[in-house]
């Protein structure tokens, strides 16, 4: 257990575990570790939204995608990478993730909690939101969908890492978690906001609980980020949004959270980081 008072040494051979990341901002992280030499567990679901006029059919395909094409370019890169299916509503699946990491690259010290169940749901009668895109009315499946991936998934998974990291006698971890809506709600998106506050809640616990272990855990708040769901109407509500800055590609996101995973980033835990 490393002294409190002194900087962890990080470990020359570092493995990532990065959920969700067969596009969007999994997929630029797992690209923008790769590049530091770390070696990447990809994780993906594909997903097949029903048609919704207002969203781009390319985001609807990179959400039905698998992960070759990360794979390729990290492999092209120089990087190691290796990808696997996973449905993290399944309690089994963070162990079954951490031992298939383990057979192929080696304990992992870093832990990005990305993925998610995200569907639209509201608590109003109305069947569009404020982009035109399509919303329901929430339902007990709505609320157990999203809460079982973003919020009881990212939890299972960092017990994981934690339990094998205690096992092992490590002393140094990087947790990061991705968010958004949060604890003062996200209207229109009400089990996604809700689920992404308890994951918030999860990891700032985790940053006290595994401290002494050399781990850092926080929490990304990206303004919003073009992963192919952005239209029009969508920057044009940006722009007249008194709080909403940038719309910014995935990449600038992952250039944050690579930050956090570094030995730099040491002292910064427990914190939800709001990207403007």
């Amino acid at each position: 257990m490393p002294d409190n008072d002194s900087r962890p040494e990080s470990p020359r051979h570092q493995v990532a575990l990065v959920t969700g990341a067969n596009h969007g901002i999994g997929a630029a992280t797992a690209k923008a570790l790769a590049a530091e030499g770390i070696a990447v567990v990809v994780t993906y679901l594909r997903v097949e939204d029903p048609p919704d006029p207002a969203t781009p059919e390319a985001y609807r395909a990179a959400r039905r995608s698998d992960a070759g094409a990360v794979l390729t370019e990290i492999e092209a890169g120089g990087g190691r990478t290796v990808a696997i299916e996973a449905d993290l509503a399944d309690p089994e699946t963070p162990r079954e993730l951490f031992d298939f990491a383990e057979q192929q690259f080696g304990p992992v010290q870093i832990l990005i909690n990305n993925a998610t169940a995200w569907r639209a749901d509201t608590f109003a009668a109305k069947s569009v939101d404020r982009l035109g895109r399509n919303v329901a009315q929430m339902t007990a499946a709505s609320v157990d969908e999203q809460f079982s991936v973003d919020a009881r998934g990212a939890a299972l998974l960092i017990a994981e890492l934690a339990a094998r990291h205690a096992q092992r006698g490590a002393g140094w971890g990087r947790i990061v978690g991705l968010t958004s809506g949060g604890p003062l709600g996200f209207p229109e998106e009400v089990s996604y906001g809700a689920a992404k506050a308890a994951l918030e809640n999860y990891a700032m616990s985790a940053a006290f609980e595994l401290a002494p272990l050399g781990i850092t855990s926080n929490v990304v708040y990206p303004p919003v980020t073009d992963t192919g769901w952005v239209t029009d109407t969508v920057r044009a509500s940006v722009e007249g949004h008194p709080t909403l800055l940038h719309v910014v590609p995935p990449q600038d996101v992952a250039e944050v959270i690579a930050y956090l995973c570094s030995d730099a980033a040491w002292l910064i835990t427990g914190n939800v980081i709001h990207l403007r």
